[in-house]
Order: C-alpha cells, then sequence, then structure tokens
C-alpha cells in the first residue's frame, strides 16, 4: 500500500506592494512637514526679544536652537532607523503628538531653564520630516522620485519662511509668547489629520529588530559601507550650518544698535525663502536630468557667490535682499541632492542611510547655531561672514570631490 505524498504546504500569501500616493497626499504630507518643521524656528527672528524676556545674553540664547538641533540629531540616531521595522505611519503619529506636547511645555515655561529644556525635548521628537521622505520614495513611481522628494523638500522651506515671518510678525504686534501659541494650534491639528495623510495600502509586516542595539549599530556599519553617503552628509551638514548661522546672526545684525530694526522687519526678509518654495521643484526635476552630483555642483558654486556678498552688501536691509535670494534660491538644492544619492539605493537601508545623512546635517546645524551667534558675539557681522564664506569653500570643495570620485568609479566599472 502507498503512502499518499503529503499535500503541498500552503504559499505564502504575496506581499502587498504600497499603492502610489495620490497628489492630495503629497500635499498633506508637504503641509505635515512644514507645521512640525516651523517649531524649531520661529526663533530666528525673535531671538533677540526673547533673550530680553529671559534676561540672557546674546552667546547664552544661541543655546536654545543649538540644544534643538543636537537634540533632533540624538533623536533621530535613536529613533529614526526604527523607520526600517515599524509602520513609518504608526512612527510618525507618535513622534508628531510627543512634539505637540513640548511645544506646550514652552509655552508654559515659566523661566529660561524650562523654556529651553521643552526646546530640546521638541528637537529630539522631531522625526516627521525625515520619515516622511522615505514613506513617499516607497510610494511614488521611480521617474517622479527627485520632483516629489523635491516636493518635500520645498516643504521645509516653505516651514521655515512661514515660522520667521510669521514670528516676526507676530511678535511685533503682541509677543514672542504669543508666536509659541499659536504653533500649539497648528500642531494639534496636524496631529488630528495626520493619520489620513499617511493612509495607503498596507505592505508586508515589518519585523521588530532582534536587538535594539544592534540596530542602532548597524547604523554606523551601513555608514561605513557607503562612502558616497558619507560625503553627502558632511556637504549637508554644512550647507546647514551656513543657513543657522547667516540667520541667526542676521537677525541678531539686524535688531541690534548699530542697524535698529525691528523683528517684524527680519520676518519680512525672511520671506525671501518664498523663493525657494517655487523654485526647488523645478530644480529637483532638473536635477533628475542632469545627476544629482553635476547639479550640487551647480548649486553649491551659485551659494558660494552669494556668500560672498554678505559682507559688502550687509549694512542696507534693502541691498541684503541680493544674496539672501541667491543662497535661498539655491541652498535647498544641495540638499535635495544630497537625499536623491540616498533614494537609490536598497529600500530596506534607506532609512538608516537617512539617519546617518540627518544626524550629521544637524550636527552641523547646531554647530551654525553656537558658532553663528558666539562669533558674532566675539566679531561682528565680519566675524560672521568670514565663518560663512570658509564653510561655503568647504562645501564646494567636497561636491567636486564627489563627482571626481563618482566618475572615476564608473569609468572603472
Amino acid at each position: 500500500m502507498t503512502t499518499p505524498a503529503p499535500a503541498p504546504a500552503p504559499a505564502a500569501p504575496p506581499a502587498l506592494a504600497p499603492a502610489y500616493l495620490t497628489r492630495t497626499q503629497e500635499r498633506a504630507l508637504a503641509l505635515t512637514i512644514a507645521v512640525v518643521t516651523a517649531n524649531a524656528y520661529y526663533i530666528h527672528p525673535i531671538i533677540g526679544e526673547v533673550a530680553r524676556a529671559f534676561g540672557v545674553g546674546e552667546a547664552e540664547i544661541g543655546l536654545v536652537p543649538a540644544l534643538n538641533q543636537l537634540a533632533l540629531a540624538l533623536g533621530i540616531l535613536l529613533l529614526l532607523p526604527l523607520g526600517d521595522f515599524y509602520r513609518n505611519r504608526t512612527l510618525c503619529l507618535v513622534f508628531v503628538a510627543g512634539q505637540t506636547l513640548c511645544l506646550a511645555g514652552m509655552v508654559l515655561a515659566p523661566g529660561f531653564a524650562a523654556f529651553t529644556a521643552a526646546s530640546t525635548l521638541l528637537g529630539f521628537f522631531t522625526i516627521a520630516p525625515y520619515l516622511i521622505p522615505a514613506f513617499a520614495s516607497r510610494r511614488v513611481a521611480p521617474e517622479r522620485l527627485g520632483a516629489v522628494t523635491a516636493q518635500l523638500a520645498a516643504a521645509v522651506i516653505f516651514g521655515i519662511l512661514v515660522a520667521r515671518v510669521g514670528a516676526g510678525i507676530i511678535a511685533a504686534r503682541a509677543d514672542w509668547h504669543t508666536v509659541y501659541s499659536c504653533a500649539l494650534v497648528l500642531m494639534v491639528a496636524v496631529t488630528a489629520f495626520l493619520p489620513v495623510a499617511m493612509k495607503s495600502e498596507a505592505a508586508s509586516p515589518k519585523q521588530p529588530p532582534a536587538n535594539y542595539g544592534a540596530l542602532i549599530a548597524s547604523v554606523f556599519t551601513l555608514a561605513a559601507r557607503h562612502p558616497d553617503m558619507r560625503i553627502s552628509a558632511a556637504i549637508q551638514g554644512m550647507n546647514f550650518a551656513i543657513f543657522t548661522a547667516s540667520w541667526l546672526a542676521l537677525a541678531l545684525h539686524l535688531t541690534g544698535p548699530g542697524m535698529g530694526y525691528g523683528t517684524d522687519d527680519v520676518g519680512y526678509l525672511a520671506g525671501i525663502a518664498a523663493v525657494s518654495v517655487f523654485t526647488t521643484p523645478r530644480l529637483g526635476r532638473w536635477a533628475d536630468r542632469v545627476g544629482a552630483r553635476r547639479a550640487r555642483i551647480a548649486a553649491a558654486l551659485v551659494q558660494l557667490a552669494g556668500i560672498a556678498l554678505f559682507y559688502p552688501l550687509g549694512f542696507s536691509i534693502l541691498a541684503i535682499v541680493v544674496p539672501l535670494f541667491i543662497t535661498n534660491l539655491v541652498g535647498p538644492t544641495i540638499d535635495v541632492t544630497g537625499r536623491m544619492t540616498l533614494f537609490t539605493l536598497a529600500p530596506e537601508i534607506r532609512t538608516r542611510l537617512t539617519t546617518s545623512y540627518i544626524v550629521t546635517m544637524f550636527v552641523g546645524g547646531a554647530i551654525g547655531s553656537a558658532a553663528g551667534t558666539a562669533v558674532f558675539d566675539l566679531a561682528g557681522w565680519g566675524g560672521t561672514c568670514a565663518l560663512l564664506l570658509a564653510m561655503s569653500c568647504g562645501v564646494v570643495t567636497l561636491s567636486l570631490h564627489a563627482e571626481r570620485r563618482w566618475r572615476t568609479r564608473a569609468q572603472a566599472e
């Protein structure tokens, strides 16, 4: 008597590919990024007023944005890698809710120490703007990757723009405390509609990491294996340091005794960043055509030319519009092209590579925040402009090195 052959094992259900995002969802995610990003930048035009309200000096108030950026870098290192193993949607909901609570702490802070602590913790939870692009990169057609990445990068710029313009105007008509109360209302609204904005067809379930320490260690291991990522991260670290140092020092310069402008004037001036909201998506599509590395070199050279004009034109609020326009036009493109070099790599490691990239960026931002205010305190506007020029030269040098390295490797293959 023959034994019947065993029945074949049931086939594993096929993994569900995530659905492409609708254009409405893309815009909703961009709006979310804008609101969440804005929280770190309300202080830029009102930094002098906040310092006076708490009775601290220029170098001391620089600790608020510096610690916020360092905490953000730490949060990205410890929290962002979870995006490769847990649903990005769930993580974003948790982190946005945490940010909302921290912002409430800033509104209710009784003194400088409590305000700084709440701002620092808020930075630690500011993860959503860096999870959302990875979430979107798996849900857009490959030929639209650069355009969508640029759209989300433009949302960061828009958030910064609204924060700086709005904070300056509101503080001039009310006070800095009202600025953060308005920000809290916006965050409550974002927390409510984010579940709908990130709704998409589920992919196959992600497996939690067996060892959290090994997960964090893998961030460094992957970074060691991808030198192109390290170069892109270093470029964006210096680029972001230029951004934070220039705007904080500019606010102190314009509202100081020598110039005598108000916070609303600084806010209006920050409106120049609006150019990036419209041009960055177009420059992203251009980078899709010419290549990320070549586009980055061009943007870095144009930025260097703009920064060279900061000192000679920096003593007129009208003349300084010229270098601000130039740097805001091309600065975000350096970031977009850097991210494009990451999003072409394997999807299962993109979040951890993005972790290294963003950590480096915000460490650079923290250095820029502290250095920009400290150098201004010591050497005034001229010293700050020299610092910005040196960092911009570093961006150009590394961008050229990255292009040569990539071209040499392509020829060898």
